[in-house]
């Protein structure tokens, strides 16, 4: 909470995540190991002046049992810290929007389209209150929004930093939640919002906004709205709805990259779509016409960028082997097909 400027910083209490920390204990490592990597979460977390001795450090100590380093989701601080030379090499994940929270309102009024959305879902009886973290860790209505988002998930549930589960560590996070009124009957909850701090930017990152299928159009506009209006009335200087993977690879520079990565990100984007929607996630989050668009990548310790490394980040997502992941996916996908071709030879 002194130190954290990376995004995803806050994230490092995920469960799975190992810490390694500095022999002075002035800096924490989060990571998770497969394939014989240590996969880092975004990067230590230390003061600037100490980042470059950190580094050294903790891949000094992975180096003793023979284990190899990438750091996934690192910014620009780590980025500027490790330019590329024969000990660093990286690949540009995507881009992550942000914005200054103060000027969000300034935004909604210039954008007619939003506006809409927000008045839809609040004529739909949709209204968004903040839960204390301890309420939002016992809350079984919360658990039954995640667990019918990720049932609807074209790939099953992955973890690291995409970790589902945080409802057993909310310490410090925020969360605000999407209620929708029925004229004599009970309300529902149709979405929520898990909101972790950045503390040395003095902002946050919306870490998940898990819905139902049936939420009122505009639901997730109000729920984020909400909570950004909210942090901007703490003081709060800034605000990141996350990475999009793949995102602005065209606009950013990154040309250094090894052919057979940028072959492979170019397929994921063209044929993953199946199981991930990276332009669906994309166009959702530049809608709210972010100030900038922060560059996010991965970092090996290496001088040229590995497959190894791209196979230690997949696994460490999905906890397990990536080829198991894809065939369960496909199984999942397989599944939804043939429940859908019943349920419609059964109505005919």
């Amino acid at each position: 909470m002194e130190h954290g400027w990376n995004a995803t910083s806050y994230q490092i209490v995920n469960p799975g995540i190992e810490h390694w920390f500095s022999a002075r204990g002035d800096a924490v490592v989060g990571f998770a190991r497969y394939a014989g990597f240590r996969v880092v979460a975004g990067a230590p977390v230390c003061s600037f002046d100490r980042l470059s001795e950190v580094v050294q450090e903790f891949e000094n100590d992975a180096k003793q049992p023979g284990h190899r380093v990438v750091y996934f989701g690192s910014e620009e601080r780590l980025e500027s810290t490790l330019p590329d030379s024969p000990s660093h090499s990286r690949a540009l994940l995507g881009a992550q929007p942000a914005w200054n929270p103060s000027q969000w309102d300034a935004l909604i009024a210039s954008h007619a389209s939003l506006r809409a959305q927000l008045t839809r879902a609040t004529n739909k009886g949709v209204r968004i209150a903040e839960m204390s973290p301890r309420d939002a860790s016992k809350s079984d209505a919360l658990k039954r929004v995640l667990n019918i988002w990720l049932e609807n998930r074209g790939l099953p549930p992955l973890h690291f930093l995409v970790e589902p589960d945080t409802f057993a560590r909310l310490d410090d996070r925020r969360v605000f939640v999407a209620h929708q009124e029925h004229t004599g009957m009970s309300t529902r909850v149709v979405a929520f919002a898990v909101l972790s701090p950045i503390a040395a930017r003095n902002g946050w990152l919306v870490e998940q906004f898990p819905r139902v299928a049936d939420a009122p159009n505009g639901t997730v506009e109000l729920l984020l709205s909400t909570a950004v209006k909210a942090i901007a009335e703490a003081g709060s200087t800034y605000v990141t709805l996350g990475l999009a993977p793949l995102a602005m690879r065209e606009q950013i520079e990154h040309p250094k990259e090894p052919l057979w990565l940028r072959a492979a990100l170019k397929f994921a984007a063209l044929h993953g779509r199946r199981f991930y929607n990276f332009a669906g996630l994309y166009t959702f989050k530049a809608k709210f016409s972010p100030e900038t668009w922060e560059p996010v990548y991965a970092i090996e310790a290496a001088s040229r960028f590995s497959a190894g490394a791209l196979y230690a980040i997949a696994g460490v997502f999905a906890s397990r082997s990536p080829i198991a992941l894809v065939s369960s996916a496909i199984g999942k996908a397989l599944t939804h097909e043939m429940h859908s071709i019943f349920t419609i030879s059964a109505r005919q």
